[in-house]
């Protein structure tokens, strides 16, 4: 038996995303300066945003931003262009909920998120922000 195509949602999954998209860049901004600062205390200043840039590119004390910044590119992907189908949008909304896990004992991105939020406010609320837009996604 053949399997029914996904269905095509259109402009309010599209528009949720875009939501999402949103929150995610807002919290991946607060994660980029409460990073900076910590950087800073220890290398001395970051003289500009294009040294701030090569840094996020080529530094490993900001690889662990990385999967959040694919999560962003994704969902640009899928909404260039066509209207994403709901089991696209499970699959994204699926990707962010894992990711935003903080754990103290775990490692990698979980435990320098679990670090961050502890030390950043703006970083808090960001990660509220997009609690609560997964939050009516699921509903």
């Amino acid at each position: 038996m053949k399997e029914a195509p996904a269905r095509d949602v259109g402009p309010a999954l599209r528009r949720h995303l875009g939501d999402l998209r949103g929150g995610l860049l807002r919290l991946h901004k607060a994660l980029l300066d409460a990073e900076q600062i910590s950087y800073e205390r220890i290398h001395g200043r970051v003289d500009s945003p294009g040294h701030l840039l090569h840094l996020v590119m080529k530094d490993p004390w900001f690889t662990w931003l990385l999967p959040l910044s694919k999560l962003v590119v994704r969902i640009d992907e899928l909404l260039d262009g066509h209207d994403p189908s709901a089991d696209e949008a499970r699959i994204i909304l699926t990707k962010v909920q894992s990711l935003l896990k903080p754990s103290e004992q775990g490692e990698g991105f979980e435990r320098n998120y679990y670090e961050a939020l502890q030390r950043a406010p703006d970083v808090v609320l960001a990660h509220a922000g997009v609690k609560k837009l997964l939050a009516t996604a699921s509903r």
